[in-house]
Protein backbone atom coordinates (compact mmCIF):
# COMPACT_ATOMS: atom_id res chain seq x y z
CA UNK A 1 0.00 0.00 0.00
CA UNK A 2 1.38 3.37 -0.88
CA UNK A 3 1.03 6.26 1.50
CA UNK A 4 0.65 4.01 4.58
CA UNK A 5 3.31 4.56 7.15
CA UNK A 6 4.45 2.14 9.77
CA UNK A 7 3.68 3.16 13.36
CA UNK A 8 7.25 4.21 14.10
CA UNK A 9 7.04 6.87 11.39
CA UNK A 10 3.77 8.47 12.49
CA UNK A 11 4.03 11.74 14.31
CA UNK A 12 7.66 12.48 13.45
CA UNK A 13 6.80 15.80 11.82
CA UNK A 14 3.83 18.05 11.31
CA UNK A 15 2.94 16.06 8.17
CA UNK A 16 2.80 12.75 10.05
CA UNK A 17 6.20 11.47 8.82
CA UNK A 18 9.81 12.43 8.64
CA UNK A 19 11.36 14.50 5.92
CA UNK A 20 14.04 13.12 3.61
CA UNK A 21 16.73 14.98 5.60
CA UNK A 22 15.35 13.71 8.91
CA UNK A 23 15.32 10.15 7.58
CA UNK A 24 18.94 10.38 6.39
CA UNK A 25 20.03 11.89 9.73
CA UNK A 26 18.18 9.18 11.67
CA UNK A 27 19.53 6.33 9.53
CA UNK A 28 23.09 7.62 9.83
CA UNK A 29 22.81 7.92 13.61
CA UNK A 30 21.25 4.43 13.81
CA UNK A 31 24.13 3.01 11.79
CA UNK A 32 26.76 4.70 13.95
CA UNK A 33 25.00 3.42 17.09
CA UNK A 34 24.89 -0.12 15.67
CA UNK A 35 28.61 0.04 15.01
CA UNK A 36 29.18 0.93 18.66
CA UNK A 37 27.90 -2.56 19.44
CA UNK A 38 30.17 -4.35 16.95
CA UNK A 39 33.38 -2.45 17.64
CA UNK A 40 34.23 -3.75 21.13
CA UNK A 41 33.98 -7.33 19.88
CA UNK A 42 36.23 -6.80 16.89
CA UNK A 43 38.69 -4.79 18.99
CA UNK A 44 38.82 -7.56 21.59
CA UNK A 45 39.43 -10.18 18.89
CA UNK A 46 42.12 -8.03 17.27
CA UNK A 47 43.84 -7.50 20.63
CA UNK A 48 43.76 -11.24 21.32
CA UNK A 49 45.33 -11.93 17.94
CA UNK A 50 48.06 -9.36 18.53
CA UNK A 51 49.07 -11.11 21.77
CA UNK A 52 49.18 -14.67 20.36
CA UNK A 53 52.67 -14.51 18.81
CA UNK A 54 54.17 -13.36 22.10
CA UNK A 55 52.91 -16.35 24.04
CA UNK A 56 55.29 -19.29 24.58
CA UNK A 57 53.28 -21.64 22.36
CA UNK A 58 53.30 -19.09 19.52
CA UNK A 59 56.53 -20.55 18.14
CA UNK A 60 55.14 -24.10 18.24
CA UNK A 61 52.42 -23.50 15.63
CA UNK A 62 52.21 -25.65 12.53
CA UNK A 63 52.41 -24.08 9.08
CA UNK A 64 48.63 -24.46 8.76
CA UNK A 65 48.04 -22.74 12.11
CA UNK A 66 50.40 -19.88 11.17
CA UNK A 67 48.52 -19.44 7.86
CA UNK A 68 45.13 -19.41 9.64
CA UNK A 69 46.54 -16.96 12.18
CA UNK A 70 47.79 -14.63 9.43
CA UNK A 71 44.45 -14.65 7.56
CA UNK A 72 42.54 -14.16 10.82
CA UNK A 73 44.80 -11.30 11.93
CA UNK A 74 44.40 -9.55 8.57
CA UNK A 75 40.62 -10.10 8.62
CA UNK A 76 40.38 -8.63 12.13
CA UNK A 77 42.48 -5.62 11.11
CA UNK A 78 40.42 -5.02 7.96
CA UNK A 79 37.13 -5.51 9.87
CA UNK A 80 38.31 -2.99 12.48
CA UNK A 81 39.13 -0.46 9.78
CA UNK A 82 35.86 -0.99 7.91
CA UNK A 83 33.73 -0.77 11.05
CA UNK A 84 35.48 2.37 12.27
CA UNK A 85 35.41 4.02 8.80
CA UNK A 86 31.82 5.37 9.08
CA UNK A 87 32.60 7.23 12.31
CA UNK A 88 35.88 8.55 10.90
CA UNK A 89 34.22 9.68 7.67
CA UNK A 90 31.34 11.24 9.57
CA UNK A 91 33.79 13.22 11.70
CA UNK A 92 35.70 14.51 8.64
CA UNK A 93 32.70 15.10 6.37
CA UNK A 94 29.88 16.05 8.74
CA UNK A 95 29.66 19.67 7.54
CA UNK A 96 29.87 18.88 3.83
CA UNK A 97 26.05 18.64 3.45
CA UNK A 98 26.19 15.25 1.74
CA UNK A 99 24.97 12.90 4.45
CA UNK A 100 23.11 10.69 1.99
CA UNK A 101 26.34 9.75 0.16
CA UNK A 102 28.04 9.33 3.55
CA UNK A 103 25.21 7.03 4.63
CA UNK A 104 25.54 4.89 1.48
CA UNK A 105 29.33 4.58 1.89
CA UNK A 106 28.99 3.90 5.60
CA UNK A 107 26.37 1.22 5.03
CA UNK A 108 28.62 -0.55 2.49
CA UNK A 109 31.60 -0.23 4.83
CA UNK A 110 29.65 -1.61 7.79
CA UNK A 111 28.21 -4.51 5.77
CA UNK A 112 31.60 -5.45 4.37
CA UNK A 113 33.15 -4.99 7.81
CA UNK A 114 30.67 -7.45 9.33
CA UNK A 115 31.39 -9.98 6.57
CA UNK A 116 35.14 -9.70 7.18
CA UNK A 117 34.52 -9.86 10.93
CA UNK A 118 32.73 -13.18 10.37
CA UNK A 119 35.84 -14.45 8.56
CA UNK A 120 37.98 -13.31 11.51
CA UNK A 121 35.70 -14.99 14.05
CA UNK A 122 35.61 -18.26 12.12
CA UNK A 123 39.38 -18.10 11.67
CA UNK A 124 39.93 -17.52 15.38
CA UNK A 125 37.66 -20.45 16.25
CA UNK A 126 39.48 -22.64 13.73
CA UNK A 127 42.90 -21.66 15.09
CA UNK A 128 42.11 -22.00 18.79
CA UNK A 129 40.21 -25.26 18.39
CA UNK A 130 43.04 -26.73 16.31
CA UNK A 131 45.66 -25.71 18.89
CA UNK A 132 43.67 -26.93 21.90
CA UNK A 133 41.98 -30.02 20.41
CA UNK A 134 42.55 -31.29 16.86
CA UNK A 135 42.11 -30.27 13.25
CA UNK A 136 38.98 -32.33 12.56
CA UNK A 137 37.10 -30.82 15.49
CA UNK A 138 38.45 -27.40 14.51
CA UNK A 139 36.99 -27.63 10.99
CA UNK A 140 33.64 -28.87 12.31
CA UNK A 141 33.45 -26.16 14.96
CA UNK A 142 34.50 -23.42 12.53
CA UNK A 143 31.92 -24.62 9.99
CA UNK A 144 29.15 -24.57 12.61
CA UNK A 145 30.13 -21.09 13.82
CA UNK A 146 30.37 -19.87 10.21
CA UNK A 147 26.95 -21.32 9.41
CA UNK A 148 25.40 -19.71 12.49
CA UNK A 149 26.89 -16.32 11.63
CA UNK A 150 25.78 -16.61 8.01
CA UNK A 151 22.29 -17.59 9.17
CA UNK A 152 21.79 -14.85 11.78
CA UNK A 153 23.76 -12.07 10.13
CA UNK A 154 22.75 -12.62 6.50
CA UNK A 155 20.07 -15.21 5.74
CA UNK A 156 17.51 -14.15 8.35
CA UNK A 157 17.75 -10.40 7.66
CA UNK A 158 17.65 -10.86 3.87
CA UNK A 159 14.71 -13.26 4.18
CA UNK A 160 12.87 -10.77 6.41
CA UNK A 161 13.71 -7.96 4.00
CA UNK A 162 12.38 -9.92 1.03
CA UNK A 163 9.14 -10.82 2.82
CA UNK A 164 8.31 -7.50 4.51
CA UNK A 165 6.81 -4.42 2.93
CA UNK A 166 9.33 -1.61 3.09
CA UNK A 167 8.72 2.08 3.50
CA UNK A 168 9.30 4.14 0.40
CA UNK A 169 12.65 5.85 1.09
CA UNK A 170 11.49 8.97 -0.75
CA UNK A 171 8.46 9.59 1.51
Amino acid sequence: MTGVRSPQHRGNSSEGGESHKERIDRELMELLNELRVALPGVQFLFAFLLVVPFQQQGTQLTDFQRDVYFVTLLAAAVATGLLIAPAAQHRVLFRQHDKEALLRRSNRSASLGLAVLAVAIVGAVLLVTDVVFDLTLAWITAAVVGALLAWWWMAVPFWKRAHNEQDDPDD
